[in-house]
């Protein structure tokens, strides 16, 4: 009967094996998987909607096979509105033109992707794209991790200084302060790159800022770039030439405080799902489950 379908299908989303429904219900493996999919296939039909007004796009890995799969999240509602394998224009280019009220959609937050951006662009044109203000400080902190090794192979390889010069300053208890300050006043020239990164950072991480606001911080942000760009080191002017090309993307940061925090966190759970289920074959299969299970 349907109740008796129900149940079972409930029971392989709350993480019972094939095995064990088979064992409970005296049912076959292969009838209690297609209960489920049946399930999963009737419940995403009561799901289907309109894009979300504000979108956070962003790729995971699916398998070695198939590659990686794009994840499209309601940033607003907390849920994953879909997954679509690929994460090149042309692989989504099929799903994108048949995607209802396009033209709705305000907010797209993504890394710093170009290929992301151009898929935006095209198939999004009323959205306003903001970058995830993580990756923009990993960047940061990449690119200073880098220079550091070059200034300071030994310095940079000791864990404790490391802590200590990656963290925030406000962060630092008065003794990590002092033990910080002395290193920096034996290197004098790392200090300058490391006050310069710290004021990049610090102005970065604003958010909640009227127009009035973010009109008075961007003359200050774009001067920083030029300096990045005027560089005498590779990894500070390839940094100045991303920043440059992404302008516009990164300030609206400053206006908007959705980031793609809500997206990797499903990320996990969607991992999760995979090593429950031993992994997928069936990306469709995949695809529902993670429609239903991640809202």
């Amino acid at each position: 009967t349907e109740i008796f379908r129900k149940q079972v299908a409930q029971d392989a989303m709350n993480g019972i094996t094939k095995k064990c429904l088979s064992e409970i219900y005296r049912i076959g493996q292969a009838t209690a998987y297609r209960y489920f999919v049946q399930q999963l296939k009737l419940k995403s039909k009561e799901y289907q909607c309109e894009v979300p007004r504000i979108l956070g796009i962003d790729e995971h890995f699916f398998t070695k096979k198939k590659g990686y799969a794009t994840t499209f999240c309601d940033l607003r509602k907390h849920q994953i509105y879909d997954v679509v394998l690929g994460r090149s224009e042309k692989s989504l280019e099929s799903y994108l033109n048949a995607l209802k009220g396009k033209d709705k959609v305000f907010m797209v937050c993504i890394d710093l992707s170009n290929p992301y951006r151009s898929m935006i662009r095209k198939h999004f044109p009323n959205a306003k794209i903001v970058t995830d203000r993580f990756h923009v400080i990993r960047l940061i902190n990449s690119a200073f991790k880098s220079l550091w090794k070059e200034i300071d192979p030994i310095g940079s390889k000791n864990r404790g200084l490391h802590s200590l010069v990656m963290r925030h300053p406000e962060k630092l208890r008065p003794e990590q302060a002092i033990n910080l300050n002395r290193y920096l006043e034996k290197h004098s020239g790392f200090k300058v790159i490391y006050d310069f990164k710290q004021e990049l950072t610090k102005l970065l991480l604003l958010k909640r800022k009227n127009q009035r606001e973010c009109i008075k911080f961007i003359p200050i942000f774009l001067n920083m770039i030029e300096s990045l760009k005027k560089s005498h080191f590779a990894a500070l002017v390839t940094l100045g030439e991303t920043f440059d090309s992404w302008q516009e993307e990164i300030v609206r940061m400053w206006r908007f405080t959705k980031n793609n925090g809500i997206t990797e966190g499903f990320h996990n759970k969607m991992e999760m799902l995979s090593r429950r289920a031993y992994g997928f074959r069936n990306f469709e299969n995949y695809r529902l489950w993670v429609k239903i299970l991640c809202r």
